[in-house]
């Protein structure tokens, strides 16, 4: 790889990170759904927070760009609202139960097209599909149970800001800016 120089955060310029988006869900919302997923089973619930994915896993050389390409989409971007409500999964194809975006959804799909152009543009294994993971990689009992216990959750809020996050090298996503909507602050 080819290091060509450090970046305002001191991570060498054309090295290879790992990008991510999200909308992080709110208090009370992102603990009962932690409490809920490490209920089932998933060792997930512990280091992932319930959120929307965005932007999944793009691999960037031009961190700089990254940054610069995010601000300016969060600037454009009107806050929304988002109403949580059931459950669905992507059973068989993924193992993977979720709480599925009934309002909002639209908005999310044209924020991730939005993302998705000019630097962090790459090809997807899977439509874009909005949704806040459960239950990922657990027993078919497991995913069977959250996709039961949780057809009724409802939850609703506004949705101001995404965060840029880092997949740092010991696999763990750390958030490295909230980016508000609207050039709110």
């Amino acid at each position: 790889m080819t290091v060509t120089g450090a970046s305002e955060n001191g991570v060498q310029s054309g090295e290879v990170r790992s990008v991510g988006v999200v909308v992080a869900l709110p208090e009370p919302y992102a603990a009962e759904l932690k409490r809920w997923r490490a209920s089932f089973g998933d060792p997930l619930a512990e280091v992932v927070p319930a959120h929307i994915t965005l932007v999944t896993s793009t691999p960037t050389e031009d961190w700089s760009a990254v940054r610069e390409h995010v601000r300016n989409i969060a600037a454009r971007q009107r806050q929304f609202r988002v109403v949580l409500q059931g459950t669905g999964g992507f059973r068989p194809v993924s193992p993977v139960v979720y709480v599925k975006v009934v309002e909002g959804f639209q908005e999310c799909v044209e924020l991730h097209q939005n993302l998705q152009r000019g630097v962090l543009s790459r090809e997807l294994p899977f439509p874009f599909h909005p949704h806040v993971t459960v239950a990922h990689d657990i027993s078919e009992l497991g995913l069977d149970e959250a996709e039961q216990r949780l057809s009724d959750f409802t939850a609703s809020f506004e949705v101001c800001s995404m965060g840029l996050y880092e997949h740092d090298a010991d696999g763990v996503w750390q958030l490295q800016e909230e980016l508000p909507f609207g050039g709110q602050s």
